[in-house]
Formats: C-alpha cells, structure tokens, sequence
C-alpha cells in the first residue's frame, strides 16, 4: 500500500495487530492458525484488529508452523492441447476451485504427457504440495504412480491398477451406458453400434460393458463396435470404420458427447439422417450435446459436482478428517431430439 506522501507503506505486521488488539503476538498467531484454545474475547479482539489493519497472514510462515504449503494440485497425465479442448476438463476445474473457495487452500495444475513422469513426481514429492487429485488416467501413466501413501490422493473414476485403497469419485459409467442404450432400443433400433472410449481407462471399459449388457439382454448383436479416445475427430474416424464395414447400423451409442459430435458429421457426409435413419446417444451433457443439430440426447454426468466432491475429500485426507474412500454420483438420461 501507499502512504499519502507516495512513498510504500509496509504492510501490517502481527505485531502491529497484537499492539491494536491488545494482546500478545503468540496469541495472534494462534486465532490466525485456528487454535480453539484461545479465549472467545481474545478471538473477538484479534479478528477486529485484523479486520481493521487489513492484515493478511503470511504464507510462508503458516507453511513453516503447520508444515502444510495449503496448495494442492490437480494432475492431468494428458496433452496440454486435449486438456484445454475438453470441456470435462473446464467442468472439473469449475467443481474444484468451487469447494476450495470456501478453504484456505489454493489450486495448481500439472498437465503431463507422460514424457517426463520422474519429473512430475519430484514435483508432487517435494514437499510443495499438500494432497493431489488425479484426472483421465490410464493404465500406462506412470506420473501418480507411487504416491499413494506418500501424499494424500483422489482420483476422478477408479483407476485400472491398484485400486483396493484408492480413494476416488466416479458416476455408474456401466449402468449410464446401458440406460443410452436401452432409449434406443426403446426406440426400435435393433443394429446399435458403439463407439467405445479408450480401454485403459475405467470410464471407456464400463461404458462399453453397459452397451453389451443392454444388447445381448435385447437378443442384438455386439459386434458393431470401434474406438475412439473421446475426441471429436476420433468420433469421427470410428462412425466411418463402423459404416464402411456394410452392415446397417441404425443406432449409435458414442462414450462421450464429442465422440458423438464426431460421429454427425460422418452420418451427414453419407447422406444419413438423424434419428429418421440413425438415432444417436451420447454421454456427459456438456456443450457438444446442445451445439450439434439435431440436440443430442445424452446422459447427464454431474462433471462439476465430481469435481466439487474430489477436492472435499482430499481436503478431509490432508486434515486427516475421515472421508469416504468411494464415492457414486448418479447420472440421467437427457431425451433431445437425436433419439
């Protein structure tokens, strides 16, 4: 700040709020930190005189009194171009900063490509983190790896390997998928094809298990299948594998809503029409699902909440509140005009 005279002024100091608020700077120090031992007055006082000075506590020393750095970070073992193009992505970022608003913690991201995993974890091992929360891992991601026990860890979905005693949060990606599919078959699709997420991760493994759960028990085939790696041009890619094989397809299932987008743009370029010809389901309800036309139907995956729920239960770890180690969301069916 800035005295009259234009010179800097020193920012206010504990001392300087122990001398207004009439008590000592170890006393101070204590109601900044949250001590429940001190007097409710002297809490009065203190938090008046804070108030008044404007005073902010310093970081540093904090971290150096309760060994914590308040920082956690949100590791994404993706490109930093798929990162910023997902708007799953923007959505856990959203639910995240959302419940950390209402701590003392700040957030930081670490995208990795997984080309320099030894790097990411001298970073999250050094001390300059208090707890991470783990995004879209893959069975061959190796940044995470090993700090399970060393440093407080949620993940979004539960991973691949060595989950006994994760703590992680997740939708019913299996029972999400099999409720798309049965509104198509609900619709009278009998030839539905999928297009299935990446399987070294949970949520394209389950998703394509509920789509062959829904069409083995409606006596369908589940041959009509390819992959994509949740993008919009890997929809894309898949929708045309599955129509350049010859055999009619008249309902698709993508495992995500960009994959869906993707798949549009091939059924159009063919001359297919939606649904009159190919009725189509996604999965996320998020901004493809209404910027595609028709609107796609889809189900909704409460993505910021999964976020908000994360940073919750790595805030209890660090603090070493007791937390639930698996956490469900529910998901729902969102009938639009593609089926």
């Amino acid at each position: 700040m800035k005295a009259e005279s234009g010179q800097v002024r020193s920012a206010p100091t504990l001392e300087m709020v122990a001398a207004l608020a009439g008590v000592s700077r170890a006393t101070v120090s204590r109601v900044v930190n949250g001590s429940s031992s001190v007097d409710p007055h002297l809490v009065t006082s203190v938090e008046q005189a804070v108030k008044v000075l404007n005073y902010v506590p310093n970081r540093a020393a904090r971290t150096l009194a309760s060994r914590r750095t308040y920082t956690v970070t949100l590791l994404v073992p993706e490109s930093t171009s798929k990162v910023f193009a997902d708007p799953f992505f923007a959505a856990v970022v959203e639910g995240v900063a959302r419940y950390l608003n209402t701590t003392e913690y700040m957030l930081n991201m670490v995208t990795s490509s997984e080309s320099n995993p030894e790097k990411t974890r001298r970073y999250l091992l050094g001390g300059n983190v208090d707890g991470v929360l783990v995004v879209s891992h893959h069975t061959g991601d190796h940044s995470w790896t090993h700090l399970n026990g060393s440093l407080p860890l949620v993940f979004a979905g539960r991973p691949l390997l060595d989950s006994a005693e994760a703590y992680f949060v997740e939708v019913d990606n299996e029972e999400g998928a099999a409720t798309a599919t049965k509104r198509l078959i609900s619709a009278g699709r009998r030839s539905i094809a999928t297009i299935a997420g990446p399987q070294d991760m949970h949520p394209g493994v389950d998703r394509l298990a509920g789509w062959r759960t829904a069409v083995q028990r409606a006596g369908l085939s589940d041959l009509l299948v390819e992959a994509g790696d949740f993008t919009v041009a890997s929809g894309a890619a898949a929708m045309r594998r599955l129509l350049d094989r010859g055999q009619p397809v008249d309902g698709v299932f993508a495992a995500n809503d960009q994959m869906a987008a993707g798949a549009y743009t091939v059924l159009k370029e063919r001359g297919l029409r939606i649904p009159d010809d190919v009725a189509v389901v996604g999965f996320d309800d998020d901004y493809y699902a209404t910027s595609v036309a028709p609107a796609l139907t889809t189900i909704h995956h409460p993505i910021s909440l999964l976020g908000e729920k994360m940073a919750e239960i790595l805030v209890d770890l660090i603090e070493g509140r007791p937390a639930e180690r698996v956490t469900r969301l529910p998901t729902s069916l969102v009938v639009r005009e593609s089926a």
